[in-house]
């Protein structure tokens, strides 16, 4: 039998991903363990490795193919004994949307697939994909005046895109014709994940300012996509508190004092994670999320960690932050956020956290909203510590304070919870002292 090796889910959240380079070719003899590919998430690059051995019979989707919907085929390997030519002719052709037709063996290749067709002006048959069709129908486009690109002429999606860019005249109302393309089936489950077409507004496709478009990569898009969600669904409400530092600097100064020698080194950030983790042990009914027709409340506090990174953000986690040392919350944030810059978190490393910590204190930010990552409960939200008046036991003084906010979600964590939570993280950073015991 033929072994299919299909797109693997790198991540919980991955819906599909990009193929950025292959490490095998067609006649390859595979190994169990040998990297074959490398596949771009919404998070980092990572490698594939082969499950099984065999010989490649078909790479189904080229280098470079984006949004490879997960669990779909990208390349067949022949068992031991198989005839590889054979399993390749007798192989059912994708219906593969990606620009690029699929790599075969080339004495043995699969035969195309019929195209698909619509009636046209005076019954000519327009050879059009499914999706295009579908595209077609929902922008109005008229396929009879499009030039396809695909084989034997076939429209596919980008013809249809690129008709809509160019202002492409659009067909009369045809409800009837716009249901049969919309009825059409879709494209078999390894076909690259294929949007409808992009709704310009009308404003930037008319501006005659000098320009660049930039492409959003996978990461991008996810965030896009995650935020949006965030804010649709989840009832935030926010909570701020203002909380001297000055005993905590003094504190990091003392131990990273007596930590040089192990070359150990704290920042501000460490020692809010592990107040994080400790208030969300002290405060448990904020440490959850919300299911649906229930709520999963946490015995351990994983705290994610916003970490910038080239194209966009990622949040590495640091596992059971009220019960870790400081320094090893200090050497852990620095390994993962190093990493994390270079894309090479591993999935368990940056998903999984319970509620999240962004700090912008760095860039002089005084104070912000952070939005809440699904399906964490909350975020919190921290700025620059900053010299300000203060009242200091009854007196006036001047005191480095820093604001904190933080972001809940209201179906889960009443406002009581998160000021109860607030409170414990402004007493533990105020008396640093207790987060040692």
């Amino acid at each position: 039998m033929p072994i299919d090796i299909t797109m693997p889910a790198l991540s919980p959240t991955m819906e599909s991903g990009s193929l950025a380079r292959w490490h095998i070719k067609v006649g390859d003899e595979v190994k169990s363990g040998q990297v074959i590919a490398e596949i771009e998430t919404d998070k980092a690059t990572m490698d594939v490795e082969a499950v099984d051995e065999g010989t490649v019979v078909e790479l189904l989707v080229p280098e470079g193919a984006e949004d490879v919907l997960v669990n779909a085929v990208i390349a067949r390997l022949a068992t031991e004994g198989e005839d590889a030519g054979a399993v390749a002719a007798a192989a059912p052709a994708p219906a593969v949307s990606a620009p690029a037709p699929a790599v075969s063996a080339p004495a043995a290749s699969a035969p195309a697939a019929a195209p698909a067709a619509a009636a046209g002006p005076a019954g000519v048959r327009i050879i059009a994909s499914p999706l295009a069709k579908r595209i077609a129908a929902t922008q109005g486009i008229d396929l009879a005046a499009v030039t396809g690109s695909g084989p034997r002429g076939r429209i596919v999606r980008a013809d249809v895109e690129a008709a809509l860019a160019g202002g492409q005249a659009r067909q009369a109302t045809a409800p009837a014709a716009a249901a049969a393309a919309l009825a059409a089936p879709a494209p078999q489950a390894i076909a690259v994940a294929a949007p409808s077409a992009p709704v310009r507004s009308a404003t930037l496709a008319d501006s005659d300012v000098p320009h660049e478009d930039v492409k959003l990569s996978n990461m991008r898009k996810t965030i896009a996509r995650r935020l949006t969600e965030s804010k649709q669904t989840i009832p935030h409400y926010y909570l701020a508190v203002d909380v001297r530092l000055d005993a905590l600097l003094k504190l990091r100064s003392q131990l990273n004092a007596s930590l040089e020698k192990s070359g150990v080194r704290l920042s501000v950030n460490d020692m809010l994670v592990k107040a994080l983790g400790l208030a969300l042990q002290q405060v448990p009914e904020a440490n959850a999320s919300f299911g649906g027709d229930f709520t999963r409340q946490f015995s351990r506090a994983d705290i994610s960690v916003a970490v910038a990174i080239p194209g966009g953000l990622i949040t590495p986690v640091i596992r059971d932050a009220a019960n870790k040392r400081l320094s090893q919350i200090g050497t852990e944030m620095k390994e993962l956020a190093a990493r994390a810059k270079e894309g090479k978190l591993q999935p368990p490393e940056y998903t999984g956290g319970t509620a999240s910590l962004s700090n912008l204190g760095m860039f002089g930010i005084k104070q912000f909203q952070a939005v809440i990552s699904p399906p964490e409960g909350m975020i919190m939200a921290v700025g620059a510590g900053e010299q300000r008046p203060y009242i200091v036991d009854g007196a006036l003084s001047i005191a480095t304070v820093m604001t904190a906010t933080g972001s809940f979600d209201h179906r889960v964590i009443d406002g009581a919870v998160g000021a109860r939570l607030m409170e414990a993280f402004r007493n533990l950073i105020e008396d640093p002292l207790a987060m040692l015991g």
